[in-house]
């Protein structure tokens, strides 16, 4: 039986195990898309509407979106601490209040820092909020405000211009470290604030490998305590149900010997002096006899030696 209980505990742990590593390993990827921005760019025109969220983040909710503004202390997103989980809503946007950086905390947890910029001016850079996977191509769009006519755009890394597009936008493929740095684009010679561009290391290539390897190994492990739980549990179904018994036999004689109890039975009872006991016999009947039943009376002594 304790046996049977190691192993079901172990089958668990491994079970576990394999859970929390395969959660673990898809959670990664997942939460560094957060805090999640709406619309999703860095930069953002003043008055604006702009939406800033947790909800999701590692499968939780009821997170709390900080910020952090220029010259000022860290503060929730929300003007309210008691309505400051959950989405943190900016009807109007404003370069003053709302230009900084930004986060997710809950309970001692803390995500990924997030830049956004509000600006008054009339061009903005649309950017990926977060760091670029490696490898990943990504495309800059060149917005102005109101639309213009002309749609050709520069655009700039670190204040060298890389090249105009009539399409207004740039299209960078296989994102890596050579393409990090600070971008700006311009339109009709209004130039746009700048936005930092960075890569997200990709997994190694080897990581998907080891991870199939685990998992076939845990099943492995698996199906080896659970037929070792099953071969267990018939071994008991199958075994005998001994039980420490007394056994006590009994020499009865119709004659007139006196009975006799086995030395087992007179070791175990109680010790009396002597009993009287009487033994009917009921032969039978012949015709025409009437003769009478008569009981013969036997006396056992049950004393020891």
């Amino acid at each position: 039986m304790e046996v049977t209980a190691l192993c079901i505990r172990q089958l668990m742990t491994v079970l576990l195990l394999l859970i929390v590593q395969v959660d673990f390993s898809c959670s990664q990827t997942a939460d560094e898309a957060f805090p999640q921005v709406v619309p999703n760019r860095q930069q953002h025109f003043e008055h604006d509407p702009i939406e800033v969220s947790c909800e999701g983040l590692e499968g939780l909710t009821g997170w709390r979106v900080m910020k952090k503004i220029k010259d000022k202390d860290v503060q929730t997103c929300s003007a309210e601490w008691s309505k400051s989980t959950g989405p943190c809503k900016i009807t109007n946007g404003y370069q003053t209040s709302d230009s900084g950086q930004y986060w997710c905390e809950r309970g001692g947890k803390k995500s990924n820092i997030i830049n956004i910029t509000v600006t008054a001016g009339s061009v903005i850079l649309e950017s990926p909020v977060h760091p670029v996977k490696q490898g990943d191509a990504v495309t800059l769009y060149c917005i102005s405000k109101p639309t213009s006519t002309n749609i050709t755009a520069e655009f700039s890394k670190n204040g060298h211009v890389m090249e105009s597009r009539s399409t207004g936008n740039l299209t960078i493929e296989s994102f890596s470290t050579s393409n990090e740095g600070l971008y700006t684009c311009k339109i009709s010679g209004v130039e746009s604030q700048g936005s930092w561009l960075t890569v997200r290391a990709a997994p190694s290539s080897h990581h998907a490998p080891q991870l199939s390897l685990l998992l076939w190994i845990g099943l492995g492990v698996l199906a080896l305590l659970l037929l070792l739980v099953v071969v267990l549990l018939v071994c008991r179904k199958h075994q005998p149900n001994i039980r420490d018994t007394t056994t006590v036999s009994y020499s009865c004689q119709s004659s007139s010997t006196p009975q006799t109890v086995s030395e087992e039975a007179s070791e175990a009872a109680p010790i009396y002096s002597e009993a009287t006991y009487a033994l009917v016999t009921k032969p039978k009947k012949k015709k025409d006899d009437e003769s009478l039943h008569h009981p013969v009376y036997h006396t056992l002594s049950l004393g020891r030696d």
